[in-house]
């Protein structure tokens, strides 16, 4: 399953320096939906692409939506920070 959305990067309030974007509610429905072996703290497993920054990491369930972590190193590299509105493509491989 790929997704592709624009979010706005936020700061995490319990942790400083934890900088996240949320998938939008209907894709984070379907992936939701998706069978899967259990993980985690309910925990997806994805490949995300920022700019021409690609990693593999988790998303994890946040309200009605998923939550992606981006790493300090993506958000040097893109050049980007909190409160920036990005374009990110996930593949998701659990399911």
């Amino acid at each position: 399953m790929r997704i592709r959305f624009t979010a706005e990067i936020y700061e995490w309030s319990a942790r400083r320096n934890w900088f996240f974007v949320d998938v939008p509610p209907e894709p984070s429905a379907d992936i939701a939906d998706r069978p899967r072996m259990p993980r985690g703290f309910d925990s997806v497993r994805v490949t995300a692409t920022v700019g021409g920054t690609t990693w593999n990491t988790s998303i994890f369930p946040s309200a009605d939506t998923y939550a992606l972590p981006l790493k300090k190193a993506v958000l040097k590299a893109e050049g980007i920070g909190q409160g920036d509105e990005i374009a990110v493509e996930l593949d998701v491989h659990d399911g």
